[in-house]
Order: structure tokens, then sequence, then C-alpha cells
């Protein structure tokens, strides 16, 4: 009840904007491939996954919504708008808005307690009533242990003083994904520019305690970004299906590698660590099997899933799995939690109800670096409306 209005209002579902948990009048474009518009592994996605059971959800967004699914994008025109195309060009002409490109905070300034200001990479210094950190999951918590607001022991490595001890990037969380490769026949190869990824399957693994919508397998036209980077052969024309871990539990850390602003930090994602992701993500590769061994598969590949280059994935015990995903598993680049939101009591607590930074005034952070958990989906809009939340409230 509270953020779904913020939702609706960042949102212009171009197809189900008139629902009552989506809005139609808002910045950010959502978009669905049709499905005469899908590449030949969505459609292979697709056809299997229905013949494998998974209902059919035109609408993954909405409101328990589980099954296979065009995936939702914002997207416009084959373009996507990102939140400085759809919030800051249009207010590029505001005489209260002063827009400066190609710096680099170093620090924040502070009088006592108070935030005033930041100082660039250059000791250029500006000043402000209130100073709020968009820098994402992984930046934002960069720039509060250059301020001296972190893990102590931390600080203390990198001879930066202490001026808050909070665990600032720490319960570090991103997706973990696996996924498999075929080489695709030239008939089914698509062009560089066609949108990698329009079809996703939703569900409930039922395991390790988990919630509903704990897991995701996506299907990709082309080599995909974290997923199958042990691909070294035929990178042209490799299709991909993955499996994602919605629902984490496993947690890592960001830390500095110096004082230096130029220096970015040391992530160790950790996935998997905990056995509740490492079982859930491994009966994901066993449906992925499942999914693969359709018939659309064999129209459309010259070879079947492998584990890299080396033997079928259906020869391997789950040990052998075990390992590889360990090996091979990759992040959907949804990092978030490093600045992480809570009850002022509780010690994994860096920023309050309202996004401020604990023991300070004047200084928030508005970012996926708040989420307390990765949610079991995309970040991209839930980041957002985190953002118009506080935007109102501010």
């Amino acid at each position: 009840e509270d953020v779904l209005p913020y939702f609706n209002r960042l949102e212009n579902d171009l197809f189900y904007g008139s629902a009552h948990y989506h809005g139609d009048s808002g910045p950010i474009p959502v978009f669905r491939a049709s499905l005469n518009e899908f590449g030949p592994v969505d459609r292979a996605l697709l056809e299997s996954a229905l013949c494998n059971g998974y209902d059919f959800a035109p609408d993954h967004n909405a409101p328990g919504a589980l099954g296979v699914s065009p995936y939702a994008i914002n997207s416009l025109n084959g373009r996507r708008v990102s939140t400085n195309d759809a919030y800051l060009e249009p207010g590029r002409g505001r005489n209260n808005l002063t827009i400066v490109g190609n710096c680099k905070i170093d620090q924040i300034i502070f009088e006592g307690s108070r935030a005033i200001g930041v100082r660039l990479e250059d000791q250029q210094e500006m000043f402000g009533d209130c100073i709020i950190l968009s820098a994402g999951a992984v930046h934002s918590p960069t720039i509060l242990m250059r301020s001296g607001i972190g893990p102590a022991d931390h600080l203390a490595e990198v001879d930066i003083p202490v001026r808050l001890d909070l665990p600032v990037g720490e319960g570090f969380q991103d997706h973990p994904i696996v996924g498999f490769s075929y080489v695709l026949k030239p008939d089914y190869l698509m062009p560089v520019d066609f949108r990698h990824t329009n079809c996703c399957i939703r569900y409930s693994s039922e395991l390790a305690g988990a919630g509903p919508g704990d897991m995701m397998i996506v299907g990709m036209n082309r080599l995909g970004d974290g997923i199958t980077r042990h691909v070294v052969r035929d990178k042209d024309r490799i299709g991909t299906i993955g499996a994602w871990v919605n629902e984490c539990y496993s947690r890592g850390t960001l830390r500095l590698r110096s004082r230096s602003p130029g220096d970015e930090p040391v992530i160790d994602e950790n996935m998997l660590s905990d056995e509740r992701d490492l079982v859930r993500l491994r009966d994901g590769v066993r449906r992925l099997l499942e999914i693969a061994a359709h018939p659309a598969f064999e129209l459309i590949a010259e070879s079947s899933m492998r584990m890299g280059d080396e033997k079928p994935i259906s020869e391997c015990r789950d040990s052998d799995l075990d390992q590889w995903m360990l090996s091979y598993a990759g992040d959907t680049q949804h990092a978030t939690c490093t600045c992480r939101m809570g009850s002022s009591d509780d010690p994994r607590t860096v920023v309050d109800s309202a996004c401020q930074v604990l023991g300070t005034q004047g200084l928030r952070v508005i970012d996926a670096s708040v989420m307390p958990n990765v949610p079991r989906a995309n970040t991209h809009l839930t980041t957002v409306m985190i953002a118009e939340k506080m935007a109102e409230q501010l």
C-alpha cells in the first residue's frame, strides 16, 4: 500500500497501464515485445515452457504472476530509457538545477555531524543544505567510506580516520545466474542490435524455505553479459538460456582498494555461499535441462547445451554441477544492499527509513544500496520507486 502509488507514478506501461497496479503516464516506459517480434531463443523457450507445464503469464509484473512471459523492459522504439533520459534531460532548462558533468566525488564535507557539501577529486568544493548520494550500490558506499563512514577496522586498513563506525559495504547482494550455450544455425542468427532477451519464466521452487517467485529463467538470442562467460568459441553464433536466483540469502562485501577516488572498490559477491541459494540454482539447472530437451531447441541449434567446452550438463552429478556453478556463476548487474535500511538498533543498518545516514544530519543515500534485500525482480523499477517516494517526502 505504501509504495504502489510511486511505482504507478513512474510507469508508462504501454500494454497494461490502465490496471490499478500499473501507471500509464510516468516517465519510464515499460515495453514488451509481441510474440511475432521474438527471436529464435525466445520462441523456443516459450514453446518448451508451455509444453513443460508452465502457465502463460502475459504480465510478469502483475501481482502474483508466475509462468512464462514476454520480458518487460524500460524501452521505447528499441532504445533503453535511463533515469537520465526520463528525469534529468527534461529538467536541464530549470533555473534551480545545475548539472556538472565529468566530475568525481572524493568525500563529503561535514560541519560537526551535519553534511554541508562535497569535495571533488580535483579538490573543488560544492555546498548545499541537503546532501543526497545517488551514486549506486557500488559508488555510494565508496564515497561514504572515503568520508570516514564505514567499518572501523576496514577504514584503518586504508588509513582513513573514522567518523562513524557503520556497516557500509556489508551485505552486498546480486542475483546469481548460470547459463548454457547453443551454437545457433546460420538461419537463426540475429543482428547485433537485436534485443537479446524477450522471454522469461518466473517460478516458485518451493525449496529451502523460499517464497513465491524466488527463481527466474531467461533466454538470450545473443551472448549475454554475466552468463556464459566461459564460452570461448563461436561467440558470434551463441544463444543461451540461463537460470537465476531471485530471492537471495548469500551476501558479499564491498571494500575500498585505497583512499583514491580513482580506484574502483573490491567487491566479493560471495554468490551461492548460502546453501539455500545453491540448492535452488541446482534445481534451476535441472529445469533448464528439461526445457532444453524440447525439439524447438533442436530446430535452431547445431549443438546441445554444454558445460563450457567440456561434457554435456546431462552427464553431470550434483557435485560436479555445484562446482561448475561456483566457478561460472555470473551476476545480473543488480547490485544492492551496501548501505542497508533498517532500525537504528540493528547492527546491519546504515540508513533509517527516511534514507538518512545514521549519526548524521543532512546526509541521505537514495539508490539501490539502501535495499535491505535484493528484490525478487529486476532492480530498476524498485530503485526509481525509492527515489520517487523520497522526492515527495523531502
